[in-house]
């Protein structure tokens, strides 16, 4: 039983062309020429009976326009796609001065690496909260028969790509942990640009492209929550840095009442000790400046 389903992505390869040096192809068309030029001076200044180098020089100057339509630079970094009536017959990387039978189309393309930087656009975290993000992508094309022939145009594929990957590897993160238990897009740039190349290397394949580095260049919360996030984050740094305060204060507190304890300075019961518990807290955890309130009389 024959079972059927969506056909197979027929890819395109990158085969190597049967491309020749232009500079040996050169010397061909300057040798017709010279034959050309030497039978038409000859011709002209001969007898009758010399009619036939006339065809001599209508065959080296075909033979030398077709030689000559066959020529084409190939600059570093760039590639050139040699097709035959629309047919891939592969493409030729090698620099400087080529040639390939005239009948062939060359179409060129860059292979160099090109740095992107996408728009802003607004995506929703792990939380659901509306935060705007933008990356910055160092791309180049590896197959050129992909890029030319398997997608419409490669550049605006990127660009698309970009703006997918992006918004799918922001709503996979929360924009921040209070806890910093988890991955975060704001504290984690490192683990999170390492997912976006990964992400945006699968999506880009289809086009013989790939992606040598690429990261966030802009992150923030939505305008419309970015005022109640700011507030939550200076409470949440004030509740951080009191926590911090107190601990400290309880720890100087404790080291207080055990040298005095230890060195027999002052022998204090529970009362006198939660009044000097007491007095510590309030000038190590103070905002403000305390004054000291001298006591010359009895201790009691």
């Amino acid at each position: 039983m024959v079972e059927t389903g969506a056909p197979a992505l027929n890819r395109s390869r990158e085969t190597r062309a049967n491309t020749q040096s232009g500079y040996v192809m050169l010397l061909v068309w300057l040798a017709l020429l010279a034959v050309a030029a030497w039978a038409a001076i000859t011709n002209l200044n001969g007898p009758v009976d010399f009619g036939w180098k006339w065809a001599v020089v209508i065959a080296s100057a075909t033979v030398g326009t077709l030689v000559l339509c066959g020529f084409y630079l190939i600059n570093p970094n760039e590639a050139a796609a040699i097709q035959l009536f629309g047919a891939y017959k592969g493409t030729d990387r090698e620099e400087g001065l080529r040639w390939v039978l005239p009948w062939l189309t060359r179409k060129k393309i860059a292979v160099r690496a090109n740095n992107v930087i996408s728009d802003k656009i607004k995506v929703n975290d792990l939380r659901g909260n509306p935060i705007e993000m933008a990356a910055q992508v160092v791309w180049r094309v590896t197959d050129t028969a992909q890029a030319l022939f398997d997608v419409d145009d490669y550049k605006e594929f990127v660009m698309a790509q970009i703006e997918a990957a992006v918004r799918a590897i922001g709503s996979r993160y929360p924009y921040d942990d209070i806890e910093h238990q988890e991955i975060t897009l704001r504290g984690n740039h490192d683990e999170v640009g390492v997912e976006l190349r990964k992400a945006l290397i699968e999506r880009l394949s289809v086009a013989g492209i790939t992606v040598d580095e690429c990261g966030l260049t802009h992150l923030a919360y939505a305008q419309e929550i970015a005022g109640a996030m700011l507030r939550r984050q200076q409470a949440e740094a004030v509740i951080s840095a009191r926590k911090k305060l107190v601990e400290g204060a309880v720890t100087m507190v404790e080291m207080a009442l055990n040298l005095l304890s230890e060195k027999g300075v002052v022998e204090l019961d529970d009362e006198r000790k939660a009044a000097m518990v007491s007095n510590l807290m309030v000038v190590l955890c103070g905002e403000r400046d305390t004054q000291p309130v001298v006591n010359a009389g009895s201790l009691y």
